[in-house]
């Protein structure tokens, strides 16, 4: 599986960013996603998670209430991605955001459960 995610970029704080994550190299569908950001001088944090079915979604405390994941299974959709919408932007949340997917992950929060990664996407929040 390949993973792009895209979307990062510069913002003033209070401002929103769509980031997407695009999946290719088999089927999408029944993979679990996650969203995980690296802040400067940080370890690497998880942010959110959906499963397959989209029907369980989990957010870390520090984004709850305005970060939204979302995906499109769909087997017309091309690509298949799944999405990070980002509202009410902080400087804290300046990061480099990674998305990842897993067959099984049992422990969401944790990256060692993902079986593949993309490369990361640049978020920078302006005071």
């Amino acid at each position: 599986v390949q993973l792009q995610a895209s979307g990062g970029g510069l913002v003033q704080a209070g401002g929103s960013l769509r980031l997407s994550c695009a999946a290719s190299g088999r089927p999408f569908g029944n993979l679990h996603m996650g969203w995980f950001r690296q802040r400067p001088g940080k370890d690497r944090e998880f942010v959110a998670f959906i499963t397959w079915k989209g029907d369980l979604i989990y957010y870390a405390d520090s984004v709850k209430d305005r970060f939204t994941i979302s995906r499109d299974n769909a087997p017309n959709a091309v690509p298949n991605t799944v999405t990070l919408q980002m509202n009410n932007l902080k400087p804290e949340d300046t990061a480099v955001y990674y998305c990842a997917a897993g067959d099984v992950v049992p422990n969401y929060d944790r990256e060692r459960e993902y079986d593949y990664w993309g490369r990361g996407t640049q978020v920078t929040v302006s005071s």
